[in-house]
């Protein structure tokens, strides 16, 4: 599954600072690779210490680990939906991306201009909000007017499309976002909403960027903001860019351990950054092992075998016949997959099984 969060949020506030970490952030239990797509788009690897644990065991010829893609879109100002700054530029990369990781600046620096002249993490989550909800309901206008027109005729699915698009126009207009829209679950709001792929339906990671005294316990602006989001579905992780630019640019892994230990704390905030967009978006890992390579899929929550299966090809979800399971626990403590089967901690499970995190798979299937 090809994960992709976008980073917004107004100019200065380190959200460019938060990429570039994010893109040269090596992982603590291995040097595992990154690639750059474009000047704008990493590719990064989600930092798993069970990937490491089983090639310890297995010694494969290599390991994969999964992926998440983080685009950095040009910062907003307002006025971005009728164009200002890079206006439609950005809001359309916006639309293509998972969830949106939106930075927030929670630190005052006489030496960092902000681009309202003051630091106010509520108002400038409200900037955001506000463009993002204005350009949603561009797109919902448009597809009422549409609705309008195919309903003159009389036929009664035109005429509840026309219900359908005047309710989330209301609750867009009454400043709610469209992830809050209670859609009554029917196959055609839920091809509706799909189709509209509106910004405000994204879920939101909130990163607020402190200084450095206040990383661990944050600070006033970062109380404000968490009350401000009381009721959305969200989450709000509080990092200092400035310390993940430190850390990125640290060559050993041995560098980066005694420095955060010095700074006191347990892991690098990139690494809590894309923690939290899976937990978000209701992502887990199972994995694949061999002694040709030890490998991280990412797939939903509670996903059935066939679906999981189909994260590898698309044949394996067609043919799928079983899928042999042995749990993360069990495999660490026993050492392999012999072991595993000789103390009946392999199951074989049919098309029912959902899948868990940290499930170590094998799929058996026919085409």
């Amino acid at each position: 599954m090809a994960l992709q969060c976008g980073i917004v949020g107004l100019p200065n506030v380190g959200k460019s600072t938060l990429f570039n970490a994010l893109t040269s952030a090596k992982a603590l239990a291995a040097n595992y690779p990154f690639a750059t797509k474009e000047p704008n788009l990493g590719v990064i690897t989600v930092p798993d210490d069970r990937l490491q644990k089983l090639a310890d065991l297995v010694h494969p010829q290599r390991i994969i680990p999964t992926t998440i893609e983080i685009l950095d879109i040009a910062g907003l100002i307002k006025g971005a939906a009728q164009g200002e700054g890079l206006g439609n530029q950005f809001l359309g990369n916006i639309r293509s991306v998972d969830a949106i990781i939106h930075v927030i600046r929670c630190f005052v620096d006489d030496n960092v201009i902000h681009v309202d002249g003051s630091v106010d993490p509520v108002r400038d989550k409200e900037i955001i909000d506000y463009e993002l909800l204005l350009k949603d309901l561009e797109s919902v206008e448009k597809r009422l007017q549409k609705a309008k027109k195919d309903s003159k005729g009389g036929d009664k699915a035109a005429l509840r499309m026309v219900d359908i698009v005047t309710a989330l126009k209301n609750h867009l207009e009454a400043g709610n976002p469209a992830r809050s829209f209670e859609s009554d679950g029917k196959e055609d709001t839920t091809q509706l909403l799909k189709e509209l792929s509106l910004l405000t339906a994204k879920p939101v990671l909130y990163v607020c960027n402190v200084d450095e005294d206040s990383v661990h316990e944050g600070n006033e602006m970062v109380k404000a903001l968490e009350k401000a989001i009381e009721g959305e579905d969200a989450e709000l992780i509080v990092i200092s860019a400035a310390i993940e630019a430190d850390i990125a640019q640290m060559e050993t892994i041995e560098e980066r351990i005694e420095f955060l230990e010095m700074m006191g704390l347990k892991e690098p905030g990139v690494n809590r950054v894309i923690k939290a967009s899976y937990h978000l978006l209701h992502l887990i890992t199972y994995f694949t092992v061999g002694v040709k390579e030890v490998r991280a899929w990412t797939v939903t929550k509670d996903a059935p075998a066939p679906k999981a299966a189909a994260v590898i090809h698309t044949d394996f979800e067609k043919g799928f016949i079983r899928a042999e399971v042995m749990k993360y626990d069990d495999f660490i403590e026993l050492g392999s997959e012999a072991a595993c089967r000789s103390a009946g901690k392999l199951s074989v499970e049919g098309k029912e099984y959902k899948v868990q995190d940290g499930d170590i798979l094998h799929f058996l299937f026919n085409v």
